[in-house]
């Protein structure tokens, strides 16, 4: 599957290096409250950090992300693409949290990336990094509108799907789109919440 098989819906527009900031500020609102980004940097700035680092780097100019307005984004890196840091991402990444969450957060941050590594999947799949909806914004079935282009892709060229859940109050919402619990969760130091990772077999019609 590539980015040429993905075709976006009415209201969403792909989003480039150039929207970069949005894809991170609205996802670090989607995540405020998320259980899992919160151990991690037990602060809102560590987090709005994070996806915006992410967005700028990684997912904007290597993967394929889109955006609904001001209110939805989505970050996913399509089958073979690279979403490791380099030496600079690491620093990027590393040296605002010291300042904003402390270096306790950059250790579990480490932590978390090594234990995800670890657990990702060989076989070739479609990587939904992040998908978030405005807390002002929800409820109106944005978040299924989100994540339905590429799915839809996905099932029609027969490619896996692959993420990693942090909060458990999406995990009915996951389901719902056919992605199920893959092995144990990821639990990167005693006490963290899970990761959970979860994966979807394409559809056939």
């Amino acid at each position: 599957m590539t980015a040429d098989d993905i075709v976006l819906g009415d209201g969403l527009s792909r989003a480039g290096t150039g929207e970069a900031r949005r894809l991170g500020d609205i996802t670090a609102d989607a995540f405020r409250d998320d259980p899992f980004n919160n151990w991690m940097f037990g602060n809102f700035a560590g987090i709005e950090h994070l996806f915006r680092m992410q967005a700028r780097r990684i997912y904007a100019p290597r993967g394929y992300c889109y955006i609904s307005g001001d209110d939805g984004a989505c970050m996913w890196m399509m089958p073979g693409g690279d979403g490791n840091f380099t030496r600079m991402d690491y620093a990027a990444f590393a040296i605002p949290t010291i300042f904003k969450s402390g270096r306790s957060a950059v250790a579990r941050g480490k932590r978390t990336g090594q234990a995800m590594a670890a657990r990702h999947p060989v076989f070739e799949h479609a990587y939904l990094f992040s998908i978030g909806v405005r807390q002002s914004a929800r409820g109106k079935g944005l978040g299924r509108k989100l994540i339905t282009p590429v799915l839809d892709a996905c099932d029609r060229t027969g490619t896996i799907a692959y993420l990693e859940n942090s909060n458990p109050a999406n995990r009915g919402f996951y389901a719902s789109c056919g992605f199920e619990e893959m092995g144990d969760p990821i639990v990167p130091e005693e006490g963290a919440p899970p990761l959970v990772p979860m994966v979807r077999q394409p559809r056939t019609t």
